[in-house]
C-alpha cells in the first residue's frame, strides 16, 4: 500500500510539473541539491541511488539549461561540487509549490492530528531504516514468514 501511495503521489506531481520541461529525475536531483549545495557529484549520486555516470549526464543537461553549476572542489582537484544555477530559482519555487499541492491532495480529509500522526510515523520509519543501513552488523535480517495484518493462515 505504501508503494501505491508513493506511486500515485509521484504521478500526481508529474502531471503538475510536466510544463516545467524537466524529467522526474532532473527534478529529483534539484530537490536533493537545494539543501545540499556544494555537494560533490559522487555523494549526490549516492543519495539519489543512481550510478555516478547517470548523474553526470543528468547534471550535463541541467547545467546547459543554467539550472546547476559545477565548480571545482578546492579540496580535490578531480572532483566538482554542485550548486544551484542562476536560472533555477523560479523553477525550484514552482517545484516546491507543486510538491505542497500534491501533499495537500494526499492528506485531504485527514484532520490536523491525523496528518501529524501520518507524518510522524513515516519520519520514524524512515529514521529506523536509515539506522539499519548504517548498522554494519545488520547485513542479514532474521528470516521468517511475514505475517500480514488481516490475513488468515
Amino acid at each position: 500500500m505504501t508503494k501505491d501511495v508513493s506511486r500515485l503521489m509521484m504521478r500526481r506531481f508529474n502531471r503538475r510539473s510536466r510544463d516545467l520541461g524537466l524529467t522526474q529525475s532532473q527534478l529529483q536531483a534539484l530537490a536533493f541539491l537545494v539543501p545540499r549545495e556544494g555537494i560533490n557529484q559522487a555523494a549526490l549520486a549516492d543519495l539519489l541511488d543512481i550510478q555516478p555516470i547517470t548523474l553526470a549526464r543528468l547534471i550535463d543537461r541541467l547545467e546547459e539549461a543554467g539550472l546547476v553549476e559545477r565548480r571545482p572542489d578546492p579540496g580535490d582537484r578531480r572532483a566538482v561540487n554542485l550548486y544551484i544555477g542562476q536560472n533555477a530559482t523560479s523553477l525550484i519555487d514552482k517545484m516546491w509549490e507543486f510538491a505542497a499541492e500534491t501533499r495537500r491532495d494526499a492528506l485531504r480529509g485527514l484532520s490536523d492530528d491525523e496528518q501529524e500522526v501520518v507524518i510522524n510515523v513515516l519520519q520514524r520509519m524512515r529514521m529506523n531504516l536509515i539506522s539499519c543501513e548504517q548498522d554494519p552488523d545488520d547485513k542479514n535480517p532474521p528470516a521468517g514468514k511475514p505475517v500480514l495484518k488481516g490475513t488468515k493462515e
